[in-house]
């Protein structure tokens, strides 16, 4: 086992999920399937459950870069997960905080926009300042398809043509999530290298929580020092075993995934 100044350390800037589905929740125990240290700096509260999101409160961009200056100065950053956001000052303020990283540090961005229930987490006056201010600063962008949609105007484009506009939004890579298509298959792009990546649809699984599960542990396995599109085989593989193993009896809606499933399985295993 390695030492604890050997694990990677890796910060969540997202919202937080009272029921624990998504958010800073889901990216938490993502992280600890993947085996890294993870922290967070949270960026709204939702009150929320399987069924819808009830109520939403804005942390005040001040407190998000007091979180992101306080883990950065005893702990260290070894990588970044950006999750939702909510409005265009707390996109100013994550582009500040990301500023002051060591150069070079991984940046994950998942461009959430919308809770799997429906509600907007995302202000539509925020998507000019997501495209303009944060995603030229992202590693690799991790949106599905109706958000590469909604970000890049392209409305009826195929799955290759999305994440070819999406790239040109800025980033260095851009993982084009399968989720919303019929086949399940991502699409990774970095500027030359188009790869699909193959998943299975699990019906009988549960789903909420997927995108920031994959989002965190892409970033999870760039602190560990894969490369770009290895990291997102991995991220793939890790999203689509917790849609399998979700908890399908939790609430009455839609259950959240469970990232900790293969951790739960080898422990059972090994005993």
């Amino acid at each position: 086992m390695a030492a604890s100044a050997d694990i990677p350390r890796v910060l969540s800037i997202a919202g937080s999920d009272s029921g624990g589905g998504a958010g800073i929740q889901a990216d938490l125990k993502a992280f600890a399937a993947c085996g890294v240290h993870g922290m967070t700096a949270i960026t709204a509260i939702t009150a929320q459950n399987t069924v819808g999101v009830i109520a939403v409160e804005i942390v005040s961009p001040e407190m998000v870069i007091a979180q992101v200056r306080a883990v950065l100065a005893d702990i260290g950053i070894d990588a970044v997960k950006v999750g939702m956001l909510g409005t265009a000052e707390t996109i100013d303020a994550v582009r500040l905080a990301l500023g002051e990283l060591e150069p070079g540090t991984p940046v994950v961005v998942d461009p959430v926009m919308v809770a799997e229930s429906g509600a907007e987490l995302l202000d539509r006056s925020a998507r000019t300042a997501l495209i303009e201010r944060l995603l030229p600063l992202a590693s690799v962008a991790t949106p599905n398809v109706p958000e590469a949609r909604a970000l890049t105007g392209l409305t009826a484009a195929d799955a290759g043509t999305l994440a070819r506009a999406m790239h040109a939004l800025g980033p260095a890579a851009v993982v084009l999530t399968g989720g919303h298509r019929e086949q399940v298959t991502d699409v990774f792009f970095d500027g030359e290298t188009m790869v699909e990546l193959p998943g299975e649809r699990y019906k009988d699984g549960a789903a909420h929580g997927s995108g920031c599960t994959h989002s965190s542990a892409l970033a999870a396995y760039l602190a560990r020092g894969l490369a770009p599109l290895d990291a997102a085989r991995r991220a793939k593989q890790i999203a689509s075993a917790a849609v399998r193993d979700g908890l399908v009896g939790i609430g009455g809606g839609a259950g959240p995934v469970n990232a900790l499933g293969l951790v739960q399985a080898a422990g059972a295993d090994s005993t």
